[in-house]
């Protein structure tokens, strides 16, 4: 009876079974299968289900914002060399720069033997105020003592800079005395300029360094252009070199200030951005006046648009060397926790079709940033034959040949003047003992140097101190063996470096940049350009015609191949 009861209920029993078999199978399998294949196969949350499984189930514990931080900036990389990543705490420093201001105590300063020595004071700003001067060593930051391995300059940003209003005490060490003086600061607006000097570089001609393209850049340059246009300015000359670009409607705006309506300054265009035109309104103040543009391998991204823009339309000429080559267009989109990725969303493209962006292969960055290693080696920046153009050529307004792929490579090709070079000056220059000798003359004679209140008074004085012999035994005492046959043939290399860095130290950006631009070859050609009235480019066929006239006078009229304005015409058109 007991054994038929069992045989009944046997099948029920398996059927049973086999159903609790499938829950438990399928609820296994959507578990650990079905993870699986959601890594697998969905392309858009892999990332994210990675990091949770890592978070959940890894055998160690991960910081998984720190795995982020790290793990971003290798996606990125496999996109191109411009799309990058900026953590919450750098997204406020690569600001800075571009807004015109931070709110901090207003020094410039550098650090030596693990302490903050004060280089320059920012005039009427927070430091100066309180007390401040130029050449005092800190020591504590509200009451912390600050020397030592903390010295850095991270460490010194976070320290100094701050809301505005909030007050910071600075405990610091003058010359000559050994009391630590204390000055309470409070923090302020402090003015960050992109144009860095301005200036008449002869009776007609004004010159204008732009440093980057920021929020202020534009106002800053009519600033600049009137006071020129006060002093008598026929002419400008404005300096992008070693300007490596910044927001595009600073550029925008500046190209209007020079160009007749209607013309094209840029467009971009992308996959999934539309072709946008800015073109100029006609309401520029400066549309007629004589320009030059100077550019080198370190001139980027907006800097490029303008010269290009201005090359394009014919409407000055381009001297220097080719510039750097950037031609992408980055958005900036921020996440919750304040990090910003900046994302390649299209290119630039000048008025003439062409893009300047330089050839890189994705996921390649060593080998794009060694492209400016590669160029030097090649002789580029001393020959203009050396420039290898990839890509098509282009025509300007004027049907002018313009080349794209790389860069916008000048209409007057000046190269680096190699001749006194030596490896006693690139060892001195490339292991920043120039910089230190520099800074530690300036801070043993800053009483004395205090008297020289003007650039020519102050390089006139250190010209009779015999800088570079005195600097070569500060180098042979810290490693850099004496060789007098190369001090000699770069004397004047070195004399010029260590004066300008004293004169920088002691001075300002813009005493720094006339006295370097003082004989500078690149400076001399736009002069030559602007007086000779070639400052606005000829059509081809013109530039063919006139330079046949040339020849012919010069075949007829032996006696005039000395004349300068021959040789000036011929190297500008070289």
């Amino acid at each position: 009876m007991a054994q038929d009861k069992q045989n009944r209920y046997m099948p029920m029993l398996m059927a049973l079974c086999v159903v609790i078999g499938l829950v438990v199978g399928s609820f296994y399998a959507n578990h650990f299968s079905g993870n699986k294949l959601n890594i697998i196969n969905s392309g858009s949350n892999r990332i994210s289900n990675l990091l949770r499984i890592i978070d959940d189930q890894y055998v160690d514990k991960v910081n998984i914002d720190s795995l982020v931080d790290n793990a971003i900036p290798r996606i990125l990389e496999e996109l191109d060399p411009h799309s990058v990543y900026i953590n919450a705490k750098d997204a406020q420093l690569a600001d800075e720069d571009l807004k015109g201001s931070f709110s901090g105590v207003g020094i410039e300063f550098t650090i030596r033997n693990d302490t903050l020595h004060v280089q320059n004071v920012i005039s009427n700003g927070p430091a100066e105020r309180a007390g401040v001067i130029a050449g005092d060593k800190l020591v504590s930051v509200d009451d912390s003592a600050f020397v030592g391995k903390i010295v850095t300059n991270e460490e010194a940003q976070r320290r100094l800079k701050g809301p505005k209003d909030t007050k910071v005490k600075l405990g610091m060490k003058r010359y000559g005395s050994k009391e630590v003086k204390y000055f309470t600061v409070t923090r302020g607006e402090i003015p960050m300029k992109s144009v860095t000097a301005t200036y008449m570089l002869n009776d007609k001609t004004g010159y204008i360094r732009i440093k980057n393209f920021g929020e202020t850049t534009y106002s800053e340059l009519l600033i600049a252009l009137v006071s020129l246009s006060q002093q008598g300015a026929e002419g400008i000359c404005l300096d992008l070199r070693d300007n490596t670009g910044g927001y595009l409607t600073s550029a925008v705006q500046i190209a209007n200030e020079f160009l007749p309506k209607g013309k094209l300054i840029v467009y971009t265009q992308g996959r999934k951005s539309p072709r946008q035109e800015f073109k100029s309104n006609g309401h520029g103040s400066y549309q007629g006046i004589p320009l030059t543009v100077l550019i080198n391998e370190g001139s980027a991204s907006a800097a490029e648009i303008l010269a290009g823009a201005v090359q394009d339309n014919d409407r000055g000429t381009i001297i220097g060397r080719r510039s750097f080559g950037k031609g992408l267009v980055q958005q900036q989109l921020e996440f919750t926790d304040g990090s910003r990725i900046r994302l390649t969303v299209a290119r630039y493209y000048t008025p003439s079709g062409r893009c300047i962006q330089k050839p890189y292969v994705s996921g390649a960055g060593g080998e794009y940033a060694q492209d400016l290693i590669d160029r030097y080696e090649h002789g580029e920046f001393f020959s203009g034959d050396s420039i290898k153009h990839t890509g098509p050529d282009y025509h300007t307004a004027n049907g002018r040949t313009v080349y794209g792929g790389g860069g916008i490579t000048p209409d007057i090709f000046v190269g680096e003047d190699t001749v006194n070079v030596t490896s006693y000056y690139k060892e001195a220059a490339m292991s920043g003992l120039i910089l230190q000798f520099a800074f530690e003359y300036t801070d043993d004679n800053r009483q004395r140097l205090k008297e020289f209140t003007t650039m020519p008074a102050l390089r006139s004085y250190l010209k009779k101190q015999n800088i570079v012999e005195r600097f070569a035994q500060f180098a042979d005492s810290h490693g850099l063996r004496r060789r007098n046959l190369m001090i000699q043939k770069s004397h004047q290399l070195l004399e010029r470096f260590l004066v300008s860095r004293i004169i920088y130290n002691m001075l300002s950006e813009q005493a720094w940049i006339e006295y370097i631009n003082d004989g500078d070859p690149v400076i001399e050609q736009a002069l030559k350009v602007i007086e000779n009235g070639e400052a606005f480019p000829k059509p081809e066929k013109e530039k063919t015609l006139a330079l046949s006239s040339r020849r012919e006078n010069l075949r007829g009229e032996k006696t005039k191949t000395h004349d300068p304005q021959i040789g000036n015409y011929r190297f500008s058109i070289t």
